[in-house]
């Protein structure tokens, strides 16, 4: 199939293709008119890839992971790949450390707002 029916079929734009290509996780085949020609396993590929990006892993990781996963029926599995784990449990705690910070600058942002409003209402009530 072509890169306009990989897109139709997965939902996911030529683009977006072209650059999971570019980040070495697709490896389509190149026709001698250079057209890309994508396989059905290709779909499962970009159905693997998009799961793996909204689980919040970077492509570069990604491409280390993509062979050690599979299709079981509608749902996207593991394999035991060597590096599977440890993998996954760097960017859980990698994810655990940006989910801090950004609690950490939450709060922050909630004392300036707080401190901002009580400054308001306050300036507003001597005008009245």
């Amino acid at each position: 199939m072509r890169i306009g029916d990989l897109s139709r079929e997965t939902g996911v734009s030529k683009r977006l293709l072209r650059y999971y290509e570019e980040q070495g996780l697709l490896r389509p085949v190149r026709l001698a008119n250079g057209y890309r020609e994508y396989s059905g396993s290709d779909v499962a590929a970009v159905r693997h890839i998009r799961a793996l990006l909204a689980a919040g892993l970077p492509t570069v990781v990604i491409a280390r992971l993509l062979h050690c996963v599979h299709d079981e029926g509608e749902r996207m599995v593991a394999a035991a790949c060597p590096s599977l784990i440890d993998n996954l449990r760097r960017e859980r705690g990698r994810i655990t450390e940006t989910i801090a910070r950004l609690q950490t600058s939450q709060r922050a942002l909630d004392s300036m707002l707080a401190t901002a409003l009580g400054g308001a209402a306050g300036s507003r009530e001597g005008t009245t």
